[in-house]
């Protein structure tokens, strides 16, 4: 059965994707997604934008960049 994908982190598991910036910093995606649907959303709708990344870093964390300019 085909597991389906997050419309945020795609193919990587929400709880695997941690934010990197701002008052969620450290928190995962999946924990924003149960607590914060607003900030939530507010991450799907710079993903379609393409303001947002995600990247592994050196420690093998996948961490999750949105384009500072949104966010001030």
């Amino acid at each position: 059965m085909a597991q389906e994908q997050s419309p945020l982190t795609g193919i990587i598991e929400e709880d695997k994707v941690v934010i990197d910036f701002g008052e969620f910093e450290g928190k995962s995606v999946l924990e924003i997604a149960d607590t914060k649907p607003d900030f939530y959303q507010f991450l799907v709708e710079q993903k379609e934008s393409g303001n947002f990344a995600i990247r592994r870093t050196k420690d093998k964390i996948y961490r999750l960049y949105v384009h500072q300019s949104l966010l001030n």
